[in-house]
């Protein structure tokens, strides 16, 4: 790839914090020493409340993270068991406390709605928690039930009943409502920032379909129109690496067709919105009934979604594909 100026890195996709702190700065200095950091670069490390202390946090701050995204997901203990998350809630307050006396200037709560067992009275203590903490970031995610998972198989059995989309549906415009009260505003269908300067900027990239390179067991990568998927199991993984060959397990090249379709899914969600040039004449025919029936709404040469149209995202880019 050559020596590529790194501008945002973003470590997830699980607890990176389970890691000794000490360790995740390597990881950030290996990175810096095999590309080079732009000046003022977005590093971000996802957290479990109770898998950090002031110790760490500082460690982090000092070794180069700005940016910290704590996995909430309830203030409700009887929904965190459900989800099999191990913190306290009553604990997130000092965990954030830790990060603004560590330096973190760029806090997110990461919430999860839509758990089997939680009512709107559950959501709506979440999220006065959520809002309580001052956070400038906040991202809600509708529970997603992952194939092949314990989970899964529990909803399969019917030991756990999930809710139907028009409850989801009110929790979602509940959480706009209150966070936007709060002064958070959308800027993704499932985040909300304080301000420009506050919003992902690595997730940003994510939806822009820019490039970015992923490490680790099971990460994909995109760069140059080329996008490629590393083995998922960590034995795999490190076997690859001990054997210096790359843990590549499978790629694809992404056509002009393709990338105009994902252009198309990714940049819809966003409150910067579509560019209108990059529908085609078919698609333009839809924009007036998306208009009429209050999904969209136009901004110069951009379509944006309005929260009903929000709730039907997936919906509206259907239309605007076919």
């Amino acid at each position: 790839m050559g020596r590529r100026e790194v501008e945002t890195v973003f470590f997830g996709g699980g607890t990176p914090t389970q890691l000794p702190a000490a360790d995740l700065v390597r990881i950030l200095a290996a990175i810096d020493e095999s590309f080079g950091l732009a000046d003022g670069v977005e590093v971000t490390t996802e957290a479990n409340p109770d898998s950090v202390t002031l110790e760490s946090l500082q460690t982090l701050h000092a070794g180069g993270f700005t940016r910290i995204s704590f996995g909430v997901q309830s203030a409700v203990p009887h929904v965190l068991a459900t989800l099999e998350r191990t913190h306290d809630p009553a604990g997130v307050p000092q965990a954030i406390s830790w990060a603004r006396q560590a330096g973190f200037e760029q806090l997110s709560v990461d919430l999860i709605y839509g758990t089997p067992g939680e009512s709107m009275d559950d959501w709506r203590a979440s999220i006065t928690q959520a809002i309580a903490l001052a956070p400038d970031h906040i991202s809600a995610y509708a529970l997603i039930v992952e194939q092949g998972t314990a989970f899964a198989r529990k909803v399969r059995r019917g030991e756990v009943v999930m809710p139907d989309d028009d409850e989801t549906a009110d929790k979602y415009v509940l959480a706009d409502e209150l966070f936007a009260a709060a002064g958070l505003d959308w800027y993704e269908l499932s985040n909300w920032a304080r301000d420009d300067a506050a919003q992902c900027r690595h997730n940003v990239l994510y939806w822009h379909s820019d490039d970015w390179l992923g490490i680790g067991p099971g990460a994909h990568s995109h760069v140059a129109g080329e996008r490629w998927w590393n083995v998922k199991h960590p034995a795999a993984y490190a076997q690859r690496l001990a054997a210096d060959e790359l843990p590549r397990q499978d790629g694809e090249t992404i056509d002009a067709a393709t990338a105009r379709v994902e252009q198309i899914m990714l940049e819809t969600r966003l409150r910067s919105g579509l560019d209108l040039g990059v529908l085609s004449a078919e698609a333009q025919t839809a924009v007036p009934s998306l208009l009429e029936r209050g999904m969209v709404t136009q901004h110069e040469n951009h379509l944006v979604l309005t929260q009903q149209g929000r709730l039907l995202a997936d919906a509206v880019v259907r239309e605007l594909v076919d």
